[in-house]
């Protein structure tokens, strides 16, 4: 057996239950609480912005313009799963169309993330299936280039692991480490209280944020005891 193989099969994923505690949180509350990290590059974009996603990391590294080994990814996916392919960011051809995306969404899986283009566009509007990508080229893939499945990637800067969360909407995405994702669930409800007691004491005039004086101190911009006011 070769003990590093390019298809990794098996490999823990988040749990149902965690997913669709997920899906009810932005992915900006869920980057906050994970210290501003995790959210990929603004290159990478839903393609229309009404999308939205959430699910467990199926890692795909492809050579630019080759897509074989996203077609064998989508053979090997599980329900619940999320393509997250690292294309080097070449936009010169897409690597993804409406066949592709149908077979993902015939198999269960819940969406693609890939640094890389797409095509058919309209029609994958019209499907309603999550894609986010770099852009779009009409322009079409060879299948002939090996890659890895189930393997480490760095995708829009950040590195993705298989098994991790994915989560986008219209902001990007945002990818949080599996093990961690119960912890920051429990965060995430705190700052979603948090803010929307925030919000309610602006509405009711107190727009001053309670911390600035103090950072603007802390940056030199006021001297010691002088406030903004």
């Amino acid at each position: 057996m070769n003990p590093h193989p390019d298809i990794v099969r098996d490999f823990a994923r988040v749990s149902p239950e965690l997913l669709r505690r997920a899906a009810a949180f932005q992915p900006a509350i869920l980057a906050d609480v994970a210290g501003r990290r995790g959210a990929l590059h603004g290159r990478i974009e839903a393609l229309r912005h009404r999308m939205k996603l959430v699910g467990s990391a199926l890692t795909v590294e492809v050579r630019p313009g080759d897509n074989l080994m996203i077609h064998a990814a989508i053979a090997l996916a599980q329900p619940g799963d999320v393509l997250v392919i690292d294309g080097k960011g070449d936009r010169s051809a897409a690597l993804m169309g409406t066949i592709m995306m149908n077979a993902c969404r015939q198999v269960g899986i819940a969406g693609v993330v890939i640094d890389g283009a797409v095509r058919d566009s309209v029609e994958i509007d019209e499907m309603d299936f999550p894609v986010f990508s770099v852009g779009t080229n009409p322009n079409g893939p060879t299948k002939l280039a090996s890659g890895r499945i189930g393997h480490p990637v760095s995708v829009g800067g950040v590195a993705v692991r298989a098994g991790d969360l994915v989560i986008g909407d219209a902001d990007g995405v945002v990818v949080v480490e599996r093990e961690k994702v119960e912890t920051l669930l429990r965060a995430a409800q705190k700052k979603v209280e948090d803010e929307a007691a925030r919000i309610e004491a602006i509405r009711q005039g107190h727009t001053a944020a309670s911390w600035l004086d103090a950072a603007l101190r802390n940056a030199g911009v006021l001297e010691e005891g002088e406030t903004l006011a």
